[in-house]
């Protein structure tokens, strides 16, 4: 099981500013900001960290597992508001498996960021 992920920016507070849009859909938020950023749905659960340093290369994907199709499209409609380019509407993706919905954007940087739900309807 993965405990965290760490990507390198090039701006921090301009990627803390879109990764708390983007992912308070899915009850995350910024608990630790210094060095580097941490967010999570509570300080114990600090999952997905930004430094300063990069961007990542070469450009990771990170996706975001959701609950529902419901919060896949709240994620991607907040992260597309906080500043993220399109990079795959949400959509049902059955080459993959056939419940697997999901929407992608890349931050500030490029990085290819995923929200993905994996149940039926």
């Amino acid at each position: 099981m993965i405990d965290h992920v760490e990507l390198l920016v090039a701006d921090a507070a301009q990627s803390t500013l879109f990764f708390a849009g983007a992912l308070a859909p899915l009850g995350y938020a910024l608990h630790v900001q210094g060095a580097s950023n941490g967010f999570g749905s509570s300080m114990e659960a600090l999952d997905f960290w930004l430094k300063p340093g990069g961007p990542s290369a070469p450009r990771p994907h990170v996706a975001f597992n959701c609950s529902d199709r419901a919060t896949v499209d709240a994620a991607y409609a907040a992260a597309l508001a906080s500043g993220g380019r399109e990079n795959g509407a949400p959509a049902l993706l059955e080459r993959i498996h056939p419940n697997y919905y999901a929407g992608f954007v890349q931050d500030p940087d490029g990085h290819n960021i995923e929200f993905v739900c994996h149940r039926a309807g």
